[in-house]
């Protein structure tokens, strides 16, 4: 009841101050008629035209609630309701004093008083909200640069300024438009284009950049980006268009630099249409379901309307998370059912494929961190070759339509022990596909993925918030990228061209220095290097080269329908030789006394490219 007392006595406070304005306005123009044109009224007639006044305009401000309105957070909109109301108020008003009061006023004296009225409310309520806010403005909050003279640029500052408990102090606007330069967007100045950020940072002690354009492409914010990491602030951005709109609160949707925006690559995109005819109403299975490949399949093929989607995977914990988010999600409308096992064990995949029939099978269960496969190559054969051909031969013991192996570049020219076993796996995969008649069996290559377990963005990030050493293995080290839905478009897609055999390879775009990734980073986090944190190079890893290779010399490269998927002919294998080897490599790792040195003799016999790195 004390509030509601409290909003009470404010409205009554802002009505009465608004007719006081209003009706000093009207008295001063109906004096200055009366001095213009020799005229006289009596006192009874003024206090009748300003009962007049005063009828109307209430009337129209209680009919648009003007004053329901917090003044401290306006913005546009609320200035143009009370311009429409104090408008329609000044016709009503004249309306009633031509009628009932002064029939003789000039037209031009009413329309001047009227005129004189909206700009007063108007301004009145400007010069409150300034002065009541610029009271209160941290003076000493963060200096903000905002990337963006837009509509983005101009409701960002708006709240900002609306909001003093944010902590931030608007400085300055850049924007690529000349047209916009040395103008003003609520009091800040447009002080130039993106290629001067550096310069306007050092001479304004900017802080923060906030990147306030959400149209841009990812092309165009790396662009803004480079600029950016010139200076010593560290920078955020508005989400996509798709995002920011939703919510008036700008502040709020502000967020942190993603791993595709810093490399400026634009995801890739690949037909839906061929996605959804390879998965819909299939009975589709994933090997690996809940890794950071198998859990991004699996939330696409479930918006694709599966019959049944099948997540086979040896780490319950991941397998439960993907699993729970997609029943979350989609409830009864997915069928979905979850098995824990591990892809060495054959007769388990084969009798999960028994009962299952699935129409699809997807094998993305793999030991896949390099170092550590250097230390058990043994277990490295186990998983993904014998994974593999476990997975490949179940699937064609039980006619599934379509098997996709999930590959690497590192099989590209293996200088590891876990490249050299995905190689094998292609071969597998070739091999397979020439003895079955009813499954139609292909491979997928790509290069790194971004977010995924164990990439090196993650790391960066995490080594960076805790103030350690960024920890990059050589200053030369090149590596392609892709993102997680990128990765997992390609499977799909190239599992909806697969005719049998083929090796998928995707144009990944130019490759990224992983030591100019890093510095990067470290500038956009406002950091300086060599001050504030360090880079310490650790050397090449176990197995690790300076650069992968996206297509082994011997192949050539076939264009596809997409024009970002492409295709490495088979290499001509000896089959009956290549089985034999397979029974000996398996004998091999399964001996208790086998050592690394025997298994990585054996790999090299299998693949002839796999050579050890020497920079």
């Amino acid at each position: 009841m004390k509030k509601s007392g409290k909003f009470l006595n404010r409205d009554l406070i802002l009505y009465l101050i608004d007719m006081s304005l209003i009706g000093t306005v009207h008295i001063v123009v109906w004096l200055f008629e009366s001095f213009i044109n020799g005229t006289s009224q009596s006192i009874y007639r003024y206090i009748e035209g300003l009962a007049a006044v005063v009828i109307a305009y209430l009337f129209c401000f209680l009919i648009f609630k003007v004053n329901k309105v917090i003044w401290r957070y306006s913005g546009g909109h609320d200035y143009l309701r009370i311009f429409v109301a104090s408008m329609f108020g000044g016709l009503f008003s004249c309306a009633l004093i031509r009628l009932f009061v002064f029939a003789n006023i000039p037209m031009v004296f009413c329309v001047l008083a009227e005129l004189i009225s909206v700009l007063l409310l108007v301004f009145s309520r400007v010069i409150y909200r300034e002065l009541l806010n610029g009271s209160k403005r941290n003076s000493d909050g963060e200096r903000l640069l905002i990337v963006g003279a837009g509509e983005a640029g101009s409701r960002m500052i708006a709240e900002i300024k609306g909001r003093p408990a944010c902590g931030l102090n608007p400085i300055a606007l850049v924007d690529d438009d000349v047209q916009k330069h040395n103008r003003s967007i609520n009091g800040v100045k447009v002080m130039g284009s993106v290629k001067d950020i550096e310069k306007i940072c050092k001479e304004n002690d900017i802080k923060i950049i906030y990147i306030a354009i959400p149209s841009a492409t990812n092309e165009q914010r790396a662009y803004i980006l480079d600029e950016c990491a010139k200076t010593t602030c560290s920078v955020k951005t508005l989400p996509f268009l798709t995002d920011i709109y939703e919510s008036n609160d700008f502040i709020s949707k502000v967020r942190d630099i993603t791993p595709d925006e810093l490399l400026g690559r634009d995801p890739v995109d690949i037909a839906n249409e061929d996605i959804l005819s390879f998965i819909k109403d299939k009975t589709v299975a994933i090997t690996g379901g809940g890794g950071s490949i198998g859990s991004e399949l699996c939330r696409i093929i479930a918006a694709h309307s599966p019959k049944r989607l099948i997540i086979i995977d040896v780490y319950e914990n991941n397998a439960y998370d993907i699993q729970q988010e997609l029943i979350q999600k989609y409830k009864d409308s997915l069928d979905i059912i979850v098995y824990i096992a591990t892809v060495c064990d054959y007769k388990k995949i084969k009798s999960i494929f028994d009962l299952e029939k699935p129409d699809v099978v997807i094998h993305a269960a793999a030991h896949k961190h390099v170092p550590l496969m250097e230390t058990v190559p043994d277990e490295a054969v186990k998983n993904n070759v014998f994974g593999t051909l476990n997975t490949a031969l179940a699937a064609k013991e039980n006619k599934v339509k379509k098997f996709i192996l999930i590959s690497t570049d590192k099989a590209v020219n293996p200088t590891n022990i876990m490249g050299a076993t995905k190689r094998i796996c292609e071969m597998i995969v070739q091999y397979v596909d020439s003895i079955s008649t009813d499954t139609v069996f292909a491979a997928v290559r790509f290069g790194n993925v971004l977010g995924s377990n164990g990439s090196v963005i993650p790391l960066f990030k995490k080594q960076i918030e805790n103030r350690c050493d960024v920890t990059v293995t050589h200053p030369e080290m090149i590596r392609y990228f892709m993102t997680i839905p990128e990765a997992s478009q390609l499977v799909l897609t190239a599992g909806a061209m697969a005719e049998g055999g083929e090796i998928f390879v995707l144009d990944m775009g130019k490759p990224v220095k992983i030591d100019d990734l890093a510095k990067k980073m470290i500038s956009l986090s406002g950091l300086v290097l060599g001050r504030d944190i360090n880079i310490r190079y650790t050397g090449l890893r176990p197995g690790e080269k300076l650069y992968e290779e996206l297509l082994m010399s011997e192949e050539g490269l076939q264009k596809t329908l997409n024009e970002k998927i492409f295709i490495g002919k088979p290499i001509i294998m000896d089959y009956a030789d290549f089985q034999n080897q397979l029974d000996e490599l398996n004998e091999l790792v399964n001996k208790s006394d086998v050592t690394p040195d025997e298994v990585e003799e054996m790999l090299h016999k299998f693949v002839p490219t796999f050579k050890r790195y020497n920079p």
